[in-house]
């Protein structure tokens, strides 16, 4: 079972290369250089341009400082803030929030 798995994990990172870089070929080919006026693209530079904004907008999941990251520091901490407050302290807490955001908090 560990054999197949092994094999197919690089299938499927091959196949979701191939399939998204395809992709943002096709879609760049067929919209920008009518538009905009700029150079066709190869599907390697397609490839490299999906890398580049994974990079700059997406982050990679796992990574400590990543943003999903932060969000749960973020989230651990105002736990460890609620937990060591009275119930006065919540009670004007949660009032703050409602005059903030209304009825949706």
């Amino acid at each position: 079972m560990k054999r197949r798995f092994f094999f197919f994990i690089p299938l499927m990172i091959a196949a979701a290369v191939l399939v998204f870089g395809s992709v943002v070929m096709f879609l760049w080919n067929s919209i920008l250089p009518a538009v905009l006026g700029v150079g066709a693209l190869t599907f390697w530079q397609a490839v490299g341009l999906l890398i580049l904004c994974r990079i700059l907008f997406g982050g990679f999941r796992g990574r400590p400082g990543g943003p999903r990251g932060f969000q749960w520091a973020k989230r651990r901490h105002m736990r460890e803030r609620w937990m060591q407050m009275n119930d006065e302290e919540r009670a004007a807490f949660r009032e703050k929030l409602r005059e903030r955001w209304g009825k949706r908090c």
